[in-house]
């Protein structure tokens, strides 16, 4: 696989535009300007006092991403010994460790945060959370040094006693699943969750961008990347701990193959001796956490004092204590008695990608978080007589074919999400051409018998019976389906209507596609969206236009096949409108 991303590509050494207001960039120009001023200040006070400093101590307080805070606490206590000082002041440098996410959330007000993230240098783990800022918070003061405190390359960790697999894999193609619904998934792949994790972010970047380059087309990889996602949700972990916790079989699972850092595989096995971890490395490079060292002060003393602790994080002591903690040095070197080939660790550096742009972050994060979204869902099958037809090669009919693809299609929501069932054709419950099967509940309710949601409705499905003599009154159908869903939308949900037929519009007399689009649009609004998505199967569908219509008026899609059997892949298709339509309205 190539080393180009497309428009998510950002070469490792690329310089980058931040975008901020002009009285942003004014002061994050002065600021730089203090910073380069101040080192040589700062310098002459270094070396011009040998007996000690007075004065008010200037207290510098620094917050790193926790895993750096050993190493740096120890750099910060002989920085302090050292009594280096500003304009006559002593500097201390005070170490906190704080999690970068909740550093980034703190800044722009974009996600949730446990507070006290105020500091004057912030070394998160990743420069993705400078980006995050900088595309959110443009007149945030994040002053950018060019210095990586330390280095660590994303990899695959799994036990040391699953990890000699003949299936291992080696590309980023090959860590998550691809296929529709129910198809056989292969290994269990997990990250951190990507809302709060580098790491899971980084894995999403790296997957979209070895899926955009072995997609033929749009829908195809839309499709991909909706099962890769969905995929990654089914068994992400909400922090490190979690993941670690996972990663030892611990939560009762079997023992993923996770994703995570280098040096966090470091940690694991520092505290699981007895039953390692290895880690693996792909074929096709991967991508770099780089501990950006950051200044978030305007202020004259404390710019000066963060340039001379910069200068101190930099030493060849510091970086020595950052190797003994599993990191690599900003040029790749490692301690191999740290890393060590025993356990599975390689001494050169992998292959590096280059990093996620500012508006690749946004979108990647944006997507996870749709298909975090819960969904509400009214699935709807046709059971007119046509679907009595046999498929040809199956054996089965299209009712059987139709139900099982649409019990496949439940392994794709979450145990929260609710979905309902309606059979419709003509006539179906007296002069109504549509009936409740399964009311519309969360997947894991349990009903009145003690049966599971997501249970009753795989058995409805199973169960459905074309009517012989029926037709098909799809207009009046999708009309009271978009009244019903309209009538109980909830704002915290994606509210979702989805057809299954075999067939045109077909009752005489009935509602006409014009009624129904007049009546679609009075009760449509922007704010309340109820995308219809019809899924037509078979040789009976004759004319697709009128169902694209309908998709067009409420934001859904229609699809068409002559093979049920392709309704699995279908689903993914229409679920991957989530990531699509996003992408489109940032275009």
């Amino acid at each position: 696989m190539g080393r180009h991303r497309g428009k998510y590509a950002e070469e490792p050494s690329g310089r980058r535009k931040r975008r901020r207001g002009r009285g942003g960039a004014i002061a994050a120009l002065a600021a730089a300007m203090v910073i380069v001023v101040g080192l040589a200040v700062a310098g002459v006070y270094m070396f011009g006092q040998a007996d000690g400093c007075g004065g008010s101590d200037i207290e510098l307080d620094i917050a790193v991403s926790p895993e750096l805070g050993p190493a740096l606490t120890d750099v910060a206590s002989d920085f302090n010994a050292e009594e280096h000082a500003v304009d006559g002041s002593c500097v201390r440098a005070d170490v906190r460790q704080v999690d970068s996410a909740n550093v980034a959330y703190g800044i722009t007000g974009s996600g949730a945060t446990m507070g006290d993230t105020d500091s004057d240098v912030w070394i998160p783990d990743s420069s993705v959370w400078t980006r995050l800022v900088q595309s959110q918070s443009g007149d945030a003061v994040i002053t950018e040094t060019g210095t990586s405190v330390a280095r660590t390359p994303l990899v695959l960790a799994e036990l040391a006693e699953y990890s000699e697999a003949d299936d291992d894999p080696t590309t980023w193609m090959d860590v998550v699943p691809t296929a529709a619904p129910g198809e056989e998934s292969g290994r269990t792949v997990r990250v951190v969750d990507p809302a709060r994790s580098s790491s899971g972010l980084g894995t999403l970047y790296l997957l979209h961008g070895a899926l955009e380059e072995a997609s033929p087309d749009a829908d195809t990889f839309n499709a991909h990347m909706t099962a890769a996602l969905q995929s990654l949700h089914q068994g992400a972990s909400a922090d490190e701990d979690a993941a670690f916790l996972a990663l030892s079989g611990g939560d009762a699972s079997a023992p993923p193959v996770m994703v995570m850092s280098e040096q966090a595989v470091w940690r694991y096995n520092s505290a699981h001796g007895d039953n390692p971890a290895r880690p693996g490395y792909l074929d096709d490079g991967t991508y770099f956490l780089d501990y950006p060292y950051i200044v978030r002060s305007e202020e004259s003393d404390i710019t000066r004092a963060a340039e001379v602790f910069r200068s101190a994080v930099r030493s060849d002591e510091a970086l020595q204590r950052l190797l003994e903690e599993g990191f690599r040095g900003p040029e790749g070197e490692a301690d191999t008695s740290v890393l060590t080939g025993e356990a599975g660790f390689v001494a050169e550096q992998p292959d590096e990608l280059p990093a996620p742009s500012e508006g690749s972050i946004t979108d990647l994060t944006r997507s996870w978080n749709q298909m975090k979204m819960d969904s509400r869902v009214l699935t709807i099958v046709d059971i007119s007589g046509s679907m009595l037809a046999e498929v040809p090669g199956t054996g089965l009919t299209r009712m059987q074919v139709a139900g099982a693809a649409s019990a496949e299609g439940l392994q794709m929501f979450s145990e929260t999400s609710e979905l309902g069932l309606w059979e419709f054709s003509t006539n179906v419950n007296g002069d109504v051409h549509h009936q409740e099967i399964v009311p519309i509940r969360e997947l894991q309710a349990i009903d009145e018998a003690g049966n599971e949601q997501r249970n009753v409705i795989a058995s409805a499905l199973q169960a459905l019976t074309p009517l012989p003599q029926g037709d098909t009154a799809l207009y009046e159908t999708y009309l009271a389906a978009y009244q019903e869903m309209s009538r109980t939308y909830r704002p915290d949900r994606t509210n979702v209507i989805l057809m299954l037929t075999d067939g045109d519009n077909d009752n005489p007399g009935g509602m006409e596609l014009e009624e129904l689009m007049e009546q679609i649009e009075e009760l449509a609004s922007p704010s309340r969206p109820i995308p219809i998505i019809t899924i037509a199967f078979g040789p009976d569908v004759q004319n697709l236009e009128p169902l694209q219509q309908i998709a067009a008026a409420t934001g859904g899609a229609a699809y068409m096949t002559e093979d049920p059997t392709e309704i699995g892949d279908i689903f993914l298709q229409a679920f991957s409108l989530r990531i699509a339509t996003e992408e489109e309205e940032e275009n």
